[in-house]
C-alpha cells in the first residue's frame, strides 16, 4: 500500500520532519550578512530566541564556535545556518569574530605538498 503524502513528513523515531528550506523560511541567503566558514560565533545572550533552532544555536555558542562546526552540530546545511545566524546577528543575539586572513602560501610550499602527496 502506498504512503499518503501527509505521511512523508513524519519519521517514526524522529517525529515530524521539517525541511531545511522551511527552517530558513524559503531564504537561501541573508540580506545583510555573509559568514565565512571559519568565522567564530558566540552567544551575546539567550533572550529573544524565536525558534527551537535559534535556541539551539545560542546554546551551542556559549563558547566560540566556527560556522562550519555549528552547521555540523546542528545537522543543517551551511546555507540554512548562515541565514539563521544572520537573523540572530540582526537581533543582537550573537557576536561574530571574523577569521584572520591567512598569509599567501608560497609557490615552494605548494610544490613541497604536491611532492609529498605523490610520494605517498
Amino acid at each position: 500500500m502506498a504512503e499518503r503524502p501527509e505521511e512523508w513528513w513524519v519519521d517514526e523515531s524522529a517525529g515530524p520532519v521539517v525541511r531545511p528550506f522551511a527552517v530558513a523560511r524559503g531564504r537561501t541567503r541573508h540580506a545583510s550578512a555573509d559568514f565565512d566558514l571559519l568565522a567564530e560565533v558566540v552567544s551575546a545572550g539567550r533572550g529573544g530566541a524565536r525558534t527551537p533552532e535559534d535556541e539551539r544555536i545560542l546554546e551551542l555558542c556559549g563558547a566560540p564556535l566556527s560556522v562550519a562546526e555549528l552547521a555540523s552540530d546542528l545537522a543543517l546545511p551551511l546555507g540554512v545556518v548562515r541565514v539563521l545566524l544572520g537573523d540572530l546577528l540582526d537581533r543582537g543575539l550573537i557576536l561574530v569574530r571574523r577569521a584572520p586572513e591567512a598569509p599567501p602560501v608560497g609557490r615552494n610550499v605548494l610544490k613541497d605538498v604536491i611532492d609529498g602527496l605523490r610520494a605517498l
